[in-house]
């Protein structure tokens, strides 16, 4: 049979030739390349497509962003929502229109306009100033050609001038703007009365065939979702620290000697000078001239050092320091350069230095105050020290435990019980570990070890931990996770004890919780019921002077929408619908916790102030541009006649575990 092919190849190349050519013929060259790779159209845009890859890939980067900008764990479980998967489907159909109508209409972008849009980033500017320099260095960390880079800027600047135009003419009317400052800052006086639900619970019943009622009709909410009891080790500075050893004196001492620089304050001067400028390059006549000056001025002080200050003003020529008769404040020893530094410290308190050669000219220095080297005694510090010891060996501990941990929990692959006596670990448990959430206790039923009640709540809520309880190789094969980093002095690795599908709960297990619900649906009707029949009782008795109602008001307080006092939205604007012809007037509102009732009994209103409505401007004109945006891009689509292929839906609800 091969010797025949080998023997035939003009022959079998023709047959090859029949075979596969028609099958190019009724398909095409692009729709075999796309049968073969498994790509496929999402959208129709006009003459081009969205395929999926262009959407796995837009899925990838934006993943990729979200990991960057939560550099302490996302849950990339996000993605798999359908509803955030349809807007990224969305902002790529926006941009393929965008891209279409600038392409349709030639939108371009002149030499001049790309040169200052590069020299306006910031990232290519070196104190405020564009810097060629900084952009080769830029482009070249990114690998990043001129061309290639000035090419991409004109295209994104390109796209940017066909929504550019609506979104910068945007202006908010003046009417619209002065009607919402007067809503924002309108006033109401407002006394209250609230009927709160609190207060009737001890008059509420509930029987049994209501909790067996609400339970039936309920049952779905009532439904604890799949969780997964664990064993874990934690590895952080409080389990590090606890297991540290106590230190010898000796060795504190040691450290203390080692590190005496740390415990020492070191000696100081307070200086002030008379400078003599000596100009760079001048010549040694130039230089002897000055010397000359300082000498004469040295000679002055050393006669009255009490007018060193006068003459340090009238004479100094260092102008930072001149009018504050030459002071120059605390020298810390060490500071200055090493001969400069030798002469000030010589000086003892009220002492003036000699002429002295420095940087920028002749000096005469005058010590005000001294202060000498101070050494913190051992036993002064010696808690301090401990602490610095300690802290050292802990983290030299962490560092060799969290090395040891990497490894084994892959050499004792399934269980956690050899590496924490290797490593002299607690394994602890927890229960209730959700794909999305912690389950609280009353969820799970089981006794103690609840997650959401640990100490270790936020770290065995983080998405890697959940993500890591939920991957095969943790949840179905039964082996322990790898090392997750929670941060740089936070470490776990878990294991996976038990695994419990969602499930619905017996009754009795919730009927308690079924009780409080409906003794709270209870009393929130009866405090509505009985706020309403007050409040009918005034409106109808309106006349009644005597009506005690007034006497159970709480004091009256001015609200506005911007500055509502603590009370709620309802009530305020409840309270702000009445007009000045209406009051005083009686109103209610009902409320998350009953029904309040409102005397609403004068109104008031204060011009917005410039900044204010400047704001409200700003921010509006900007959400109408966007509008506007919006409005503009759902016309272009239909010109463009974006066409959404049944593959779309099916990429939108798929997920990645269904990958």
């Amino acid at each position: 049979m091969f010797d025949f092919i080998r023997s035939h190849q003009r022959l079998m190349q023709f047959l090859l030739l029949v075979l596969i050519v028609p099958s190019f013929a009724l398909i095409g060259v692009s729709g075999y390349n796309t049968y073969v790779s498994g790509d496929h159209d999402l959208v129709k845009v006009g003459r081009s497509a969205i395929t999926q890859q262009e959407f796995d890939n837009a899925r990838s980067s934006r993943l990729r962003q979200l990991e960057q900008s939560n550099p302490e764990g996302f849950d990339p479980d996000i993605m798999d929502d359908p509803e955030v998967r349809r807007g990224l489907l969305d902002s790529l159909i926006n941009q393929r229109v965008v891209a279409v109508t600038a392409s349709q209409e030639r939108f371009n972008v002149s030499d001049a306009a790309l040169r200052r849009s590069i020299s306006a980033m910031p990232e290519l500017q070196v104190e405020g100033q564009f810097s060629p320099e900084r952009y080769n260095e830029v482009l070249a960390q990114a690998g990043l050609t001129t061309r290639d880079f000035e090419q991409g800027q004109r295209t994104e600047l390109a796209l940017a001038r066909v929504l550019e135009p609506v979104t910068a003419t945007a202006s908010l009317p003046s009417t619209v703007r002065d009607h919402l400052g007067k809503a924002l800052t309108d006033k109401r006086s407002v006394s209250t009365l609230s009927f709160r639900a609190a207060d009737y619970t001890d008059d509420v019943t509930v029987s049994d065939d209501e909790i067996q009622e609400w339970f039936n009709e309920h049952r779905d909410a009532l439904q604890v979702p799949e969780y997964a009891n664990i064993d874990y080790l934690l590895l952080d500075e409080e389990t590090v620290m606890d297991g540290l050893p106590d230190v010898a004196d000796d060795e504190l001492r040691d450290y203390y000697e080692q590190n005496r620089s740390a415990f020492t304050d070191d000696a100081r001067v307070n200086l002030s000078h008379i400078q003599i400028n000596v100009e760079a390059g001048a010549t040694q006549a130039q230089r002897d001239e000055a010397q000359e000056r300082a000498t004469e001025l040295h000679e002055q002080v050393q006669k009255d050092p009490s007018s060193f200050a006068e003459v340090a003003r009238e004479h100094s020529e260092d102008a930072g320091t001149a009018r504050d008769g030459g002071e120059l404040g605390w020298i810390r020893q060490g500071s200055w350069p090493a001969s400069l530094d030798k002469a000030v410290f010589a000086l003892e308190k009220g002492q003036i230095s000699d002429v002295i050669d420095g940087p920028g000219g002749y000096h005469v220095f005058l010590a005000n105050d001294v202060e000498e080297e101070e050494v913190e005694p051992f036993e002064d510090v010696r808690d301090q020290v401990a602490e610095e010891v300690r802290h050292q060996l802990g983290a030299e501990r962490f560092a060799d435990i969290a090395t040891r941990l990497t490894s084994l929990v892959y050499d004792h692959a399934d269980s956690l019980d050899p590496v924490a006596q290797a490593l002299s670990l607690d394994v602890r448990s927890a229960k209730g570990i959700g794909r999305e959430r912690l389950l609280d206790q009353a969820e799970l039923d089981e006794g103690d070890d609840a997650a959401a009640d640990s100490p270790d709540a936020e770290v065995l809520d983080d998405a890697r931990v959940r993500r890591a309880v939920y991957s095969s190789q943790v949840l179905k094969e039964g082996q322990n996770s790898g090392v997750i980093e929670i941060s740089p002095d936070t470490m776990i690795a878990v294991n996976v004890r038990s695994h419990h599908e969602a499930a619905y709960p017996e009754l009795d297990r919730v009927a308690d919780q079924i009780q409080d619900i409906l003794v709270q649906e209870k009393a929130q009707h009866e405090a509505i019921k009985q706020g309403q029949k007050a409040l009918a009782d005034r409106q109808d008795n309106n006349e009644d002077s005597d009506d005690d109602l007034l006497e159970q008001l709480d004091d009256s307080v001015t609200v506005s929408r911007i500055d509502p006092q603590g009370m709620n939205k309802q009530a305020v604007d409840a309270a702000l619908a009445l007009g000045r012809d209406q009051l005083p007037a009686w109103t209610g509102v009902e409320s998350d916790d009953g029904f309040t009732i409102l005397y609403v009994t004068d109104a008031d209103h204060n011009e917005p102030d410039a900044e204010l409505l400047n704001n409200l401007s700003s921010d509006l004109a900007r959400m109408w541009g966007q509008s506007e945006e919006q409005a503009v891009l759902e016309a272009m689509r239909k010109q463009a006649k974006v066409e959404l292929l049944p593959e779309a839906e099916t990429a939108i609800n798929s997920s990645d575990r269904d990958d």
